[in-house]
């Protein structure tokens, strides 16, 4: 992909994640309707979409239940604000090993397998512009959990969402990642030109350094569409990185829970100054049918 600064970037905000961080932050959204409005906020700050996961509304642990997924679709479409929406299909594909000398069985905590139809459920029903296709499996953060999405898994999924008629964002840990997702598009899995996420800083993918970052940026063909984050301290930085790298930007507190040291931030405040930081480079936030009609999206009723 040429180094071009982009000049109209887009911005996704990742509004609550499924990690561990429901008891890290007060600001951390758990039912729907909290969700639901911690968007709505960030629409209305500047931020094009909004990519979301569901947690159980008591404890704050990460859900796949449909009836949350509903809840929290419908209370954005009804909403007076437009944005897009953006489901996760991530969940469903966690396996925990057991100790290093007996990693077999899997152990029951934290472990959640389920077929790819299940995995997508929530997006057939729901119908959201996007919904989200990890490209690959890999090493996550704690030591014997792994993110799991094989070849046969991602062709299944992919076919889905594309049968439906929502746009897989692929998310790209690693460069590995991006080699397959074009090796679906390759396939006639995906449709082309894609939209992918590029994904730094998260234990055990790309590093988030600028190397690195830009080694991902140069294996994404030119005719895809493609923004970037980074975790922590650095979700700021990389909202620059990635204009600069001719790309969108997406942050948010499922990649970052603070606005300065010491001070915890809300969805809206960390997109208004994404925004700040877009603008003052010269660039132009974009608003959601400027990016319907970049990405081809069409806004649809839950079935």
């Amino acid at each position: 992909m040429p180094l071009e600064m982009n000049r109209d970037v887009f911005i996704t905000c990742a509004v609550t994640g499924s990690g561990g961080t429901q008891d890290r932050s007060p600001h951390v959204p758990r039912s729907p309707k909290q969700i639901a409005e911690s968007a709505i906020a960030a629409a209305k700050a500047g931020a094009a979409v909004v990519h979301c996961h569901v947690r159980d509304p008591e404890t704050g642990a990460p859900s796949r239940r449909l009836d949350l997924y509903r809840e929290v679709t419908e209370r954005i479409r009804e909403a007076e604000v437009d944005v897009i929406l953006n489901l996760t299909a991530g969940m469903g594909g966690d396996m925990v090993f057991g100790p290093t000398e007996q990693p077999l069985p899997l152990r029951e905590d934290g472990t959640d397998m389920i077929g790819a139809a299940a995995r997508v459920e929530h997006v057939a029903q729901c119908l959201p512009e996007i919904c989200t296709l990890d490209c690959g499996t890999m090493n996550f953060a704690e030591a014997d959990y792994v993110m799991t999405n094989t070849p046969g898994m991602l062709q299944a999924m992919g076919r889905m969402m594309t049968h439906l008629g929502v746009k897989p964002e692929i998310e790209a840990f690693d460069t590995g990642h991006l080699w397959y997702a074009k090796q679906l598009v390759k396939d006639g899995v995906l449709d082309s030109p894609a939209l992918v996420q590029l994904c730094m800083g998260v234990p055990w993918g790309a590093p988030d350094d600028l190397n690195t970052f830009m080694a991902m940026v140069n294996n994404v063909p030119d005719e895809w569409t493609f923004s970037a984050f980074s975790l922590g301290r650095n979700q700021m930085a990389y909202v620059a990185a990635a204009v600069l790298a001719g790309g969108n930007v997406r942050v948010g507190l499922e990649d970052n829970l603070w606005l300065d040291k010491g001070v915890l931030a809300e969805n809206w405040q960390l997109v208004e100054r994404a925004g700040t930081i877009i603008e003052n480079m010269g660039a132009r936030v974009t608003g959601p049918q400027d990016v319907r009609e970049k990405l081809g999206l069409t806004k649809r009723a839950p079935v």
